[in-house]
């Protein structure tokens, strides 16, 4: 289990800007140098490598204020019809080159995946099995707003071959809702997720965002006990990120309007007491599981993964990733589409595909990979494990980072010894703090003010 252990003069004295590493090296290193020729490199590489796929459904009804995600906003439907014509254009020219891979997963997201109706749902799902070679255990889950669903749609989902469901919420105080712009129907809510046991999702995952206009330590305790209620497998709980000079919406929410600093780590604080007397285990950074989720075996294990999706049991797996905007995880490089939609459909229109920018990981970037990824997944780094699989001496190759790590050291947050990186229990909240120290990008100064704040 990880143990926390809430130390707020650290917190506060370490609470400074950090990437999430969902990869490494971050998005921001992408470069449009990155060509289809370097991709298709990468698609074999790895050739007995499952296949993860990720699909990016960009439609919304309304605007979230909070949102930062690539999303339009539209109530015309017919405009997710010549959406799924690109989508299925770029598929078949993608899934050239992953004809003998097994897919074990499959994730759709957004935007709003259950903005499609039943129709267009089947739809993509028969593209995506038409040209891939989908396992009959694979992993299928999707994002949904239960704004933007009906209970029969939630059957119909099943019924095409999704298996585990992601639910937005992010507070149920109908005041915070309705400044951020998405009221919901608690008890339908609750519909939901007894229809979804019913149904036979296997897991059941709920996101929270705190740090909301007006949200107070008592109405987001009030939240928490709705979502404990609810009872779902795992819950997310993310720190809200106010950067409205990079996302207009966010333009909606005033400065005033938002908890003061010391109110929100009250609110994280209690957020972690509760949860673990639930019976939710922290798996890192913002993410909580049951003791019997398999989230909570890998990490107890050792073998937790991490990806652009978040936390996975998926061993080394490869990530196409579909759709405009969406990111792909091949051998040792990574390419995202184009963020425009227009620029998306002319793409895919001359050249069938959409890569617009991308990187490819040198030797030295592969290997602070491994290791952040060891410590952000399972707070634990086998050293001499990173020395043999890379033929390196750790202290001498790590000696400028290990002096940056050594305040950290003191201040109690990760124990060194001969053979590992252990991250302590007042150190797992800090797991970005830590990380940084071994991220040669984040040197650059001003690009770190791009990130959101670690806690």
């Amino acid at each position: 289990m990880a143990e926390i252990i809430w130390d707020l003069g650290l917190i506060q004295k370490y609470n400074q800007s950090g990437p999430r590493y969902t990869s490494y090296p971050t998005a921001l290193e992408f470069s449009e140098s990155y060509t289809d020729h370097d991709f298709q490199q990468a698609a074999v590489r790895y050739p007995n490598r499952p296949l993860s796929l990720y699909v990016h459904i960009p439609f919304c009804h309304k605007l979230c204020y909070f949102c930062a995600c690539n999303k339009i906003i539209t109530r015309h439907r017919h405009k997710v019809d010549i959406y799924l014509d690109y989508l299925e254009k770029e598929i078949k020219n993608r899934a050239k080159l992953f004809q003998n891979r097994q897919v074990t997963q499959i994730h759709w997201g957004g935007g709003t995946p259950t903005y499609l109706d039943e129709a267009q749902s089947t739809r993509l799902m028969t593209m995506l099995r038409d040209n891939f070679n989908v396992q009959a255990e694979a992993e299928i889950s999707i994002e949904m707003d239960p704004r933007e669903i009906e209970l029969d749609m939630l059957d119909h989902l099943r019924k095409i071959g999704f298996n585990r469901i992601s639910m937005g919420i992010q507070d149920f105080n109908k005041e915070v809702q309705k400044l951020v712009n998405r009221e919901q129907d608690e008890d339908f809510i609750f519909a939901l997720m007894k229809r979804a046991r019913e149904l036979g999702f296997t897991s059941t995952n709920i996101d929270l965002i705190y740090g909301l206009p007006q949200q107070t330590v008592e109405s987001f305790m009030f939240t928490l006990e709705k979502v404990v209620e609810l009872n779902p497998d795992r819950m997310s709980v993310f720190n809200y990120a106010h950067l409205p000079s990079r996302f207009a919406a966010q333009i909606k929410i005033k400065d005033e309007m938002l908890p003061a600093p010391e109110t929100k780590l009250t609110i994280l604080q209690n957020t972690i007491e509760f949860l673990g007397k639930s019976g939710y285990q922290f798996i890192g950074m913002d993410h909580f599981a049951k003791p019997d989720d398999e989230l909570a075996i890998a990490q107890q294990n050792g073998v937790l993964h991490r990806n652009f999706q978040g936390y996975t049991t998926q061993e080394e797996c490869d990530l196409l990733g579909l759709g405009v905007s969406a990111i792909s995880l091949l051998g040792d490089t990574y390419a995202q589409n184009h963020k425009e939609l227009k620029l998306y459909y002319e793409n895919v229109e001359d050249r069938g595909i959409a890569l617009h920018k991308g990187f490819v990981l040198s030797k030295d970037d592969c290997i602070r990979r491994d290791l952040i990824k060891a410590l952000i997944c399972n707070f634990k780094l086998e050293t001499d494990r990173l020395e043999q699989d890379y033929q390196i001496d750790f202290n001498r190759y790590f000696a400028e980072d290990l002096a940056l790590l050594a305040p950290l050291v003191e201040d109690g947050l990760i124990e060194i010894s001969d053979k590992a990186l252990t991250v302590s229990p007042k150190g797992r909240l800090l797991i970005r703090n830590i990380c940084v120290c071994f991220d040669i990008y984040s040197r650059q100064h001003a690009k770190r003010q791009q990130f959101s704040r670690i806690i």
